[in-house]
């Protein structure tokens, strides 16, 4: 233009970074360049050549070792129950499951058998305890205005209840029943999993959060205790008592996650346009 000749200039691309002949992948973490150069769909077209395991060095396996020990345990811990389940022998169709809990606890319940009225104390006594639980829980919505907590709740026992109808165990043999135990009055209930665990754990979570670090623990104490007694009385299964407690923390962690979902939403609405819409206007 103007009687001046211009020349356009490609650039070449830059020059990706030499790697050392002598570089291998750990055991431990895959090359990042690498899985930034492939893509999904090519990883089944890869020569055997270079397979992962090719490059493995013993330096990897002890780094993995080293670095990783929780890992590995649960890989002997892997073997060791394979080993277990293929031997084991199955329990006849009808006779009662095994319980590893109810086997621990089989001296506890021969003395509450043998003693209704302290079997009936200690049902008041976790009456008293799930109490505990569903007031701090309504507690921090009602009055500190942290919904969290009650969102986790019921979150926890919409799903018992769907798993509960969905498979009803039979109630354990040798169950001690008493009218003061929750629920209150000695009606039915699903035994999977354990509301009474999950709902302790709802709470405990949610005063560590607030480090109200006493109050959690004396809750995780009563959680124990809790769950001792239950096994002791027939009233769960151990694995009602195990998957409670994971149930807890997941629906804690639901609850969490809705939480900040609507906080995005709010905030996307907040800076959208006029309209209302959900993203951020580009100016």
């Amino acid at each position: 233009m103007n009687g001046i000749s211009t020349t356009t200039r490609v650039r070449s691309p830059p020059c990706a970074k030499s790697k050392p002949a002598t570089d291998h992948f750990s055991l431990s973490s895959p090359d990042p360049d690498m899985l930034k150069k492939k893509s999904p769909a090519a990883f089944p077209a890869r020569n055997l050549s270079d397979a992962h395991f090719l490059k493995w060095t013993a330096a990897d396996a002890l780094g993995v070792l080293r670095h990783h020990p929780l890992p590995c345990a649960f890989a002997v811990s892997l073997l060791f129950f394979m080993a277990v389940e293929y031997t084991l022998r199955m329990i006849p169709p009808m006779a009662p499951p095994f319980d590893l809990g109810f086997a621990a606890t089989a001296t506890l319940h021969r003395l509450l058998s043998a003693r209704p009225a302290l079997n009936t104390l200690l049902a008041g006594l976790n009456t008293v305890f799930v109490g505990m639980q569903t007031t701090y829980i309504i507690w921090t919505w009602v009055i500190e205005g942290r919904p969290r907590a009650t969102i986790s709740a019921l979150f926890m026992f919409t799903c018992r209840g769907i798993l509960g109808y969905a498979t009803q165990l039979p109630l354990p043999q040798g169950f001690l029943g008493s009218g003061a135990d929750f629920p209150v009055g000695n009606v039915s209930f699903f035994l999977f999993y354990s509301g009474h665990v999950a709902a302790s754990v709802i709470a405990s979570q949610d005063m560590k959060r607030m480090q109200r670090w006493e109050l959690a623990y004396a809750f995780d104490i009563l959680n124990v205790l809790q769950a001792i007694r239950l096994l002791t009385t027939r009233g769960h299964y151990t694995i009602d008592l195990a998957v409670g407690v994971g149930a807890g923390m997941l629906f804690d962690s639901l609850a969490g996650k809705y939480e900040d979902s609507k906080i995005t939403r709010a905030a996307a609405l907040c800076n959208g346009n006029g309209s209302g819409g959900l993203y951020k206007s580009h100016e």
